[in-house]
């Protein structure tokens, strides 16, 4: 089947689900499922505006109100995760995952489910060490501290994560892995993004959290976005035993704007005699009744059991009774119910409430999901102390630098005895601040048409015929991995409505090899501005603490 891969939605559901239709037109070929890796903007009114964090001249509805409403239905299947450009409120209603509109699922802070026997897990947010060993401690009506951390992951769905003992097939997260550089051309991306060397010389650029469960899952393959790059890396896993080494295709895509490397289709081979809808993972919700008693909304920090002498359990691994057990509280069916259901207004063009208050509202599909299983709702629970959202969100005990930003006690020990992220002088992306990162694509959308000379025209684009990966690295190699770097040659695939000529181009991600051949196209949406020949525009002015590490930045760059 045809999965397409998208990077940073940034609510630009109408842009996106056109593109793809645009390319099923061209290529003859039908799209199963759309994947997106964060920052998807689940808005559905004026009051879940005020919940996602971006600076108030930034908060447009986009269009995800119009497939919420019901106006329109998403014409592919939609799964995603959340990363720090969400509707917090919205989010939080679906803890476990379940559905935001018909048509498009939300896996939750963390999840793992199945389409067509593919098994597809993400991780929500992204990586903040100061935040990670607490519970979700943050509910609406936010204020200034856990409008950020809300979004940041936490230690006790990584632990989740790590009970999995089952192949993966395919695995989100927000931001990257940290490391997944070294096992791609890291050239290409310090030539993209001159900002990142520091953090990639001193490998803290990236989610050590996210690297702990790259290494542990070992999927074949792994999409990220927040970056706003693509970035294409192939890394192969040290030997588990007696069984071959695993191989995972990380790729990381841009945002939805012309001229940017935003969208990918790949090829993955579907399991006979699956089902055709999505269905719930047994082996990961045999995890979630086991972890329950583990959940917690304090600010206390918590360290996960280990067999240390000191915990009752410390292995919450699935057995094969804890999965039979799931099966009979779901009747035996599997099928994850279509069961949307909107539990505020949509958003009204012709009646604006611009007053309208963040809603906190409990989800009757993670009602219906905890009554099943025995799980709790801790938005529904913390939602009975009243007020509880005033008050609990301050994090305390924090620094705020020059700009005003929180940067957290340098003194915290960390999760991670390798993690020096708090000793890097440059700006890690989950640290640039919100108002640097739209204030340069203000500028960007100012000067952004001059970035190739006539952008519109097919003969000067150029595509190199095929995307160069590096060698995984490993003692050990698989013979067929010679096959893994064999792309597809590149193609136009970019709508050419209204002008005379399409200028987007086509590229592969790593393909074949491995347990499925597989195929991938990426496509860039094109402006309708008029570029001049030879001009890239002028260098944004970079308004942060280090100017001398900025000066050259060319791109706009992640925030926290």
């Amino acid at each position: 089947m045809k999965i397409a891969v998208e990077g940073c939605c940034h609510g630009e559901l109408d842009k996106i689900y056109e593109t793809i239709a645009f390319l099923e037109k061209k290529e003859g070929v039908t799209v199963d499922l759309l994947l997106c890796c964060g920052d998807f903007q689940a808005v559905r009114n004026e009051g879940d505006m005020k919940c996602m964090a971006v600076p108030a001249k930034y908060r447009t509805m986009q269009t995800f109100y119009k497939y919420y409403s019901g106006e329109k239905k998403a014409p592919v299947l939609t799964i995603f995760i959340g990363g720090n450009h969400e509707a917090s409120n919205h989010m939080q209603e679906l803890s476990y995952g379940g559905w935001v509109a018909p048509n498009i699922y939300y896996l939750g802070y963390a999840g793992v489910i199945r389409y067509r026997g593919i098994r597809i897990g993400g991780l929500s947010g992204i990586f903040k060490s100061r935040d990670y060993r607490k519970g979700h401690h943050e509910f609406p009506p936010y204020n200034p501290d856990t409008l950020r951390s809300v979004y940041h992951i936490r230690n006790i769905e990584v632990f989740r994560l790590k009970q999995i003992q089952m192949p993966m097939d395919i695995f989100l997260s927000h931001d990257w892995p940290r490391g997944i550089y070294y096992y791609g051309s890291v050239g290409e991306l310090l030539r993209k993004k001159k900002f990142l060397r520091q953090e990639v010389e001193s490998n803290t650029l990236g989610s050590p959290a996210a690297e702990e469960l790259m290494s542990h899952l070992q999927p074949n393959y792994w999409f990220s976005a927040h970056l706003h790059v693509k970035f294409a890396a192939v890394m192969q896993h040290p030997p588990k035993g007696d069984a071959a080494p695993r191989v995972t295709k990380f790729l990381s895509l841009d945002k939805c704007l012309p001229h940017r490397e935003f969208l990918q289709i790949v090829d993955v081979q579907e399991r006979p005699g699956s089902s055709e809808g999505l269905e719930y993972d047994p082996e990961w919700l045999a995890i979630l009744k086991a972890t329950n008693s583990l959940q917690r909304t304090t600010l206390h920090h918590w360290n996960p059991p280990e067999n240390n002498g000191l915990h009752e359990r410390w292995d919450f691994r699935a057995s094969e009774a804890a999965m039979m057990k799931v099966m009979e509280d779901l009747s035996g069916d599997l099928a994850i119910p279509d069961n949307f259901s909107r539990t505020v207004p949509a958003y009204d063009p012709n009646k604006p409430q611009y007053h309208a208050p963040p809603s906190y509202n409990t989800n009757p599909q993670t009602t219906e999901l905890c009554a099943t299983l025995g799980l709790t709702d801790l938005y529904a629970q913390d939602g009975q102390v009243g007020e509880v959202g005033k008050f609990q969100g301050s994090t305390g005990g924090e620094e705020d630098d020059e700009d005003g930003n929180s940067v957290g006690s340098a003194d915290e020990p960390s999760e991670y005895p390798t993690d020096t992220s708090g000793l890097s002088s440059s700006c890690n992306p989950d640290e640039i601040t919100i108002e640097d990162e739209w204030e340069e694509e203000e500028e960007e959308e100012e000067n952004g048409s001059k970035v190739a000379a006539k952008g519109d025209e097919l003969s000067d684009v150029h595509t190199p015929a095929r995307m160069v990966l590096p060698e995984p690295k490993s003692k050990v190699s698989p013979n067929n991995l010679s096959d893994l770097m064999k792309l597809p040659p590149p193609s136009h695939s970019t709508p050419a409505a209204a002008r005379s000529h399409s200028g987007s181009e086509s590229e592969g991600l790593c393909e074949g090899g491995g347990e499925d051949d597989s195929a991938a196209r990426i496509l860039k949406r094109t402006s309708d501005e008029a570029v001049n020949p030879g001009s890239r525009g002028t260098t944004p002015m970079i308004k942060r603490r280090n100017q001398v590490i900025y000066a050259a930045v060319e791109d706009e760059e992640c925030e926290d």
